[in-house]
């Protein structure tokens, strides 16, 4: 008898803890932001394939831009959204990132769109594992567009000489939802800031599940 009470003693409160963390109480999680409906957009990816952001309802969407001359580290971090963003998605494709996507516009470095879009789609193959268009979009389109966001008096499209090419919207990724919402934006070109959209997409994803049990 002794044994039990000092067992209960020791160990009761924590079992108290694991009960109403699990099952006496409902879990809480952070909601990301809703900024507003973006801008509608149209695009031709590089298999000339002409969408509208009406083909992407119902799919989480990363906005980001790529640079035919540097894809690689010019305006975002290539290397880290593949190692952090893509495989995930690819790895995921039939499970629960079967609804996200990448599109990334190819500008010149001034921000102007490139209809050729072979250079940009050889680098990714080269470098990128798996590389499937269906899942990472290289598109043609007016990025500028997509990226004319105001909130609160703040808008994206600043320009200065501390941004690659002047303009502050090419370092710059978008996470969009299902209803082409803006919900994040965040610098592409470090690796903390590409694993916290990673994370903002976990979190949006979470949000959708939530609502469905409802």
């Amino acid at each position: 008898m002794k044994v039990a009470i000092a067992f209960l003693l020791t160990f009761g409160p924590a079992f108290l803890l694991v009960f109403i963390s699990t099952r006496g109480c409902s879990h809480k999680f952070k909601t990301l932001d809703d900024f507003g409906a973006a801008k509608k957009y149209e695009i031709t990816d590089s298999r000339g394939i002409k969408m509208t952001s009406a083909d992407f309802d119902g799919k989480i969407v990363i906005v980001t831009v790529l640079q035919e001359t540097c894809p690689g580290n010019c305006s975002i971090s290539m290397w880290h959204l593949d190692q952090h963003i893509y495989q995930h998605i690819r790895k995921n494709k039939r499970k629960k990132m079967k609804q996200v996507r990448i599109i990334s516009y190819v500008t010149d470095g001034n921000g102007n769109p490139v209809k050729d879009l072979s250079t940009t789609v050889a680098a990714l193959k080269d470098n990128v594992e798996g590389y499937d268009p269906d899942l990472w979009l290289v598109v043609s389109g007016d990025a500028q567009a997509t990226y004319d966001f105001k909130h609160n008096g703040q808008k994206l499209l600043q320009q200065g000489k501390e941004y690659y090419g002047g303009h502050a919207f090419q370092e710059l990724m978008l996470l969009l939802d299902k209803k082409n919402h803006l919900r994040m934006v965040l610098s592409g070109k470090t690796e903390g800031m590409v694993r916290r959209m990673r994370d903002n997409i976990a979190l949006l994803q979470k949000q959708y599940d939530k609502e469905r049990k409802h």
